[in-house]
């Protein structure tokens, strides 16, 4: 059974989606503080349906108290939020779908009682609740899985438990914090390849990490906060071309005496079997090959390098230290 055959019409039709607002979610000035401590200052967000939204960060930045707002756990202090355009309500509750940071499963219940209690507290009857559980437990590998205790699994698959936990009720928008945590090479492939199917039956998906390359492989879009307050935003592609660096990875024989010219190049980083190049400001790619050849290096390798959202993250939050 593939995932749209699955799914309801209702549920799966982007345009139905977001027939009552064209956002999904808008955080508009919102702020949360803790006696003096302020957790999230003056926050603006908007995300759009049918998008994966990176809310990336270092540790303690404030995403999870961001999310835990949008899920109504808390309330801002100051600010409005509004999800599919309208204020929180428990009607709205049971459009989201949440995996928390914080795992919590009740480690001497079978797999499938716990299933079922799940999807009853969101609405789901026994029937269609069943019916998810056999799907999802098949599509994340687990099906023979479904009569076992919690604690008989491994923290991976009790990862895995806990996201069909977070999608088996079909909701609009689902929000996901540190999905990968637990999951070897193999699963966090399975993860993403469900996650982008997601995606592509409509759903709006926030995604929480500090992790960069993780983020850069899903994310259509992304808003980097650091210390409470929003440090950058737009899609991955803006941030990126916005960023300014300019560099070259390189592999060539005899080009030392080009790469110490300071008017060209302003550093110089191994990288396996070639060298990245970050060219000296007012420098061109086309500066340095001209240089190269002029000079007699033998080039084998040369192409510009854009930056990594790695990269970026570790510039602008470095820039707050």
């Amino acid at each position: 059974m593939c995932l749209n055959s699955f799914l309801s019409p209702v549920t799966r039709h982007p345009s139905r989606l977001s027939s009552d607002n064209a956002l999904t979610l808008l955080l508009d000035r919102v702020t949360k503080r803790f006696d003096e401590f302020i957790a999230v200052n003056d926050l603006s967000l908007a995300v759009p349906p049918g998008k994966i939204f990176g809310l990336l960060g270092p540790n303690g930045a404030g995403k999870t108290t961001t999310i835990r707002m949008i899920v109504n756990i808390t309330a801002p202090d100051s600010g409005s939020i509004r999800l599919f355009g309208r204020s929180m309500n428990a009607a709205l509750q049971n459009r989201i779908g949440y995996l928390p940071e914080e795992r919590g499963l009740y480690k001497k219940m079978r797999i499938d009682k716990q299933l079922h209690f799940l999807g009853e507290l969101k609405g789901m009857g026994a029937g269609a609740a069943e019916k998810a559980i056999d799907y999802w437990l098949d599509r994340m590998k687990l099906a023979k899985w479904k009569g076992s205790l919690t604690d008989e699994l491994s923290k991976g698959m009790q990862q895995k438990i806990q996201f069909i936990a977070t999608v088996m009720h079909n909701p609009d928008l689902l929000i996901l914090d540190e999905l990968f945590s637990g999951l070897d090479p193999v699963n966090a492939e399975l993860m993403k390849e469900v996650v982008l199917e997601l995606k592509a039956a409509g759903r709006t998906i926030i995604f929480s990490t500090h992790m960069m390359e993780q983020a850069e492989e899903l994310c259509d879009d992304i808003c980097l906060i650091n210390r409470s307050r929003k440090v950058l935003e737009g899609s991955v592609r803006e941030v990126k071309k916005g960023f300014g660096r300019n560099a070259v990875a390189l592999r060539a024989d005899n080009a030392n005496g080009v790469l110490d010219d300071l008017r060209l190049v302003a550093k110089v980083k191994p990288c396996g079997d070639h060298v990245e190049v970050l060219l000296a400001e007012g420098a061109t790619a086309q500066d340095l090959l001209k240089h190269l050849v002029a000079g007699g290096a033998r080039v084998s390798k040369f192409e510009q390098v854009e930056p990594s959202l790695r990269d970026i993250f570790i510039a602008k939050v470095g820039e707050q230290q």
